[in-house]
């Protein structure tokens, strides 16, 4: 006999992974925005790619405690991105498109960021590229950076249209790193 437990945790994981509308044919028109989901998938996946160049071929040590912080900062996105995906629960989407029937999320990891799984996401970037002392992966972030910016201010827009309630939570709240202003727009 499964533990109720069990049963309730299956549950939520299955609502939060259904209901986002994905289709063959929105991969050809882009209707809900499945290209930036594309495009964030192919570049995450490229972060397992190799280091490059190889610095020791320019006799050029990076040094020790920097690779440590970007362990830490790779585990610390991680933790990031798990509390903003159990704050979204049933909400959970990948493409910028609302699910339908969907409600605003202000609370938890949302309640002093509006993408903290991006968040999370760029600060995992940083802790490879730092971990690796690669120059291809300082690439990879600031791809990611610029693809998920675009990515959030389409979300935003279908957000506003979807909870007129959000302009407020827009012009209050980061929207993915405070302090930096190309990740920190407010209206």
């Amino acid at each position: 006999m499964k533990s109720p437990l069990r049963k309730d945790s299956s549950r939520f994981i299955a609502l939060a992974f259904s209901g986002w509308g994905l289709s063959w044919g929105g991969f050809i028109d882009n209707k809900k925005g499945e290209w930036w989901l594309t495009g964030q998938l192919l570049l995450i996946a490229a972060h397992a790619l190799p280091r490059w160049p190889i610095f020791k071929k320019f006799d050029v040590n990076w040094p020790e405690p920097l690779m440590i912080i970007g362990f830490c900062f790779l585990l610390l996105g991680i933790v990031i991105i798990s509390k903003a995906f159990l704050s979204l629960g049933v909400n959970l989407s990948p493409l910028p498109e609302p699910k339908h029937g969907a409600s605003l999320v202000t609370l938890g990891s949302y309640k002093n960021c509006r993408h903290p799984l991006y968040q999370g996401l760029l600060i995992c970037s940083t802790g490879v590229m730092l971990s690796l002392a690669s120059m291809l992966h300082l690439f990879l972030l600031i791809c990611l950076c610029a693809l998920l910016i675009g990515k959030a201010k389409r979300e935003e827009q279908q957000l506003q249209r979807k909870h007129p309630e959000y302009r407020n939570y827009l012009s209050s709240t980061p929207a993915i790193i405070s302090g930096i202003p190309f990740l920190d727009w407010r209206e």
